[in-house]
């Protein structure tokens, strides 16, 4: 498979599944809060606002804001270091597995070809052009 056919892939299926998730009654995530909420779920602990402004090369405030929307929809927590009480740990929770899970379920699901809704019905199959 050439480069630009599996570009053409990946990128189909990343809309097929931001379509569906957009089409459900869930939340809209930004790309920058949904980067730290993969960044919180898929890489190992401990997180802390300045680890993940390092990780994701964004300034602390903007990861303040992130964690904010995310914190509100239920999907991350915030707890003082017991250890260090200037530091504020970035805790994963049940909500937000849910709704990763059901996210990473959209994805398998549009590599399946098993979009609903017709998803996939304005889908331009030929490669990305340069």
């Amino acid at each position: 498979m050439h480069r630009s056919d599996q570009q053409h892939r990946v990128l189909n299926l990343w809309r097929a599944a931001t379509v569906q998730s957009v089409r459900r009654d869930g939340p809209d995530l930004t790309a920058r809060q949904m980067g730290l909420l993969l960044t919180v779920y898929l890489t190992t602990p401990p997180h802390t606002v300045r680890g993940l402004a390092i990780a994701l090369n964004i300034s602390k405030p903007a990861v303040t804001r992130a964690l904010d929307r995310l914190c509100t929809l239920g999907f991350l927590r915030r707890k003082v270091d017991d250890e260090d009480r200037r530091s504020v740990l970035v805790q994963r929770t049940v909500k937000g597995s849910v709704f990763l899970s059901e996210f990473a379920g959209l994805i398998l699901a549009a590599e399946a070809g098993d979009t609903v809704d017709g998803a996939d019905d304005d889908a331009d199959e030929r490669p990305l052009a340069v």
